[in-house]
């Protein structure tokens, strides 16, 4: 049996969501047609929007359902960029903090290839966090904005309503990344937003279905009801026009359900995951007294453990944690097989070879006192080995 210490990636789906998912198909109709059938799917698929919307402190007519966070960060920088003057070469830069996710970092690259849009950076602090007095500074003139609720590689969290507050001081739109945070940090649109029928300040909050149990494929973005904001799909009227096409009912009706167990559990688990991260640290501390734990060691995701083994290779020690059925991660799954630095640790002023020793443990609602028993265990040996194939491959260039 795996060792599965890599939720941040993927987590397992729960039986609510997939009896969800089944018993949606009873259903036949399409949610957009106007006979009884039709409407029963809509019924079903407005009841998700409902509790999507409940759980994520919004409005259901701003829930609209994507394909998953990816999706839902491109439909929102793309689409707020777009709607900015349709692209002119007069329109204002991006706000683009370091150390993002790479859907938002390659969609804010394409926008800046296709339509020359300017991106201003803004740095992040040792422990990956936006300050956001420096990301105020950045905002005057902007375009629009953008920012993770949590960073998804060292799990640090921001402070999501002081960025809203400074974006809507400075009359900006701005697009919260809040997929690594779903299901473990409470997220609400509204209080967030400050209210007001304007089309800036938070306007836009992506996440994605499968971090809480639901099926890979699932999401949602929350558009403000007040944004301006240009669809990237054509061809119907559905959700507000923002996102065309037929709607998945059974996917939309998983990630309600799955969504909805994940916030009743949130209180508690967070404690039992918490508890279960504090024994993993400590026990890297003890075995290998010179890794470090980066991130913010308290405000930080709960079951995020990023730690930077010195003298080793990520990718040399996830492949022997990996060969006796341990599984890690160096980072996002976005970038598996990519051996660049990570561009979340260089962001918090550490160097290349720092970038590329680090490993990603995160833990979820089916790890267990024994998932962390079996890592601390696999350690010495993986540490040693991995160790010493970086002394040996310096050794030889």
């Amino acid at each position: 049996m795996v060792v599965y210490l890599d939720h941040a990636a993927t987590t397992a789906l729960r039986p609510e969501a997939r009896d969800a998912w089944l018993s949606a198909h009873e259903t036949l109709g399409n949610a957009s047609s106007v006979h009884g059938a039709g409407q029963a799917a809509r019924r079903l698929l407005e009841d998700a929007r409902d509790a999507v919307a409940s759980a994520l402190g919004c409005e259901p007519i701003e829930v609209v359902f994507t394909s998953g966070g990816t999706e839902a960060i491109n439909l929102a920088v793309k689409g707020l960029w777009l709607a900015a003057d349709a692209g002119a070469s007069a329109t204002g830069p991006i706000v683009l903090p370091d150390g993002e996710h790479h859907a938002t970092i390659d969609a804010v690259a394409w926008l800046a290839s296709r339509w020359g849009a300017a991106v201003r950076p803004v740095g992040l602090d040792s422990v990956g966090r936006i300050d956001p007095a420096l990301f105020a500074d950045a905002l005057p003139g902007a375009a629009l904005a953008t920012a993770l609720v949590a960073n998804n590689e060292v799990g640090t969290r921001n402070d999501a309503a002081a960025l809203a507050r400074a974006a809507r001081d400075a009359g900006v739109p701005l697009h919260l990344d809040a997929v690594a945070a779903l299901g473990t940090v409470a997220l609400d649109f509204a209080a967030w937003r400050g209210g007001g029928a304007t089309p800036d300040g938070l306007v836009a909050m992506s996440v994605s279905g499968h971090k809480v149990g639901a099926p890979v494929g699932t999401g949602a973005l929350v558009v403000s009801r007040h944004a301006q904001l240009t669809p990237l799909a054509h061809g119907g009227g559905q959700q507000r026009g923002l996102r065309a096409g037929t709607q998945d009912v059974a996917g939309a009706a998983a990630f309600a359900a799955a969504l909805d167990i994940a916030e009743a559990e949130r209180p508690y688990e967070a404690v039992r995951v918490e508890r279960l991260r504090g024994r993993l640290i400590e026990g890297i501390r003890s075995l290998v007294p010179s890794a470090v734990i980066l991130g913010d060691l308290r405000d930080r995701l709960p079951g995020n453990v990023h730690v930077l083994f010195p003298g080793t290779i990520g990718e040399t020690l996830l492949f022997l944690f990996d060969t006796v059925g341990i599984a890690v991660s160096t980072g996002s799954a976005c970038q598996a097989g990519v051996t660049e630095p990570s561009h979340v640790v260089l962001a918090l002023g550490r160097d290349a070879d720092d970038a590329r020793a680090v490993l990603r443990l995160t833990l979820g609602r089916t790890s267990t006192d024994a998932d962390v028993d079996a890592f601390l265990a696999a350690l010495p040996e993986a540490h040693r080995r991995a160790v010493a194939a970086r002394a040996g491959r310096a050794a030889r260039t």
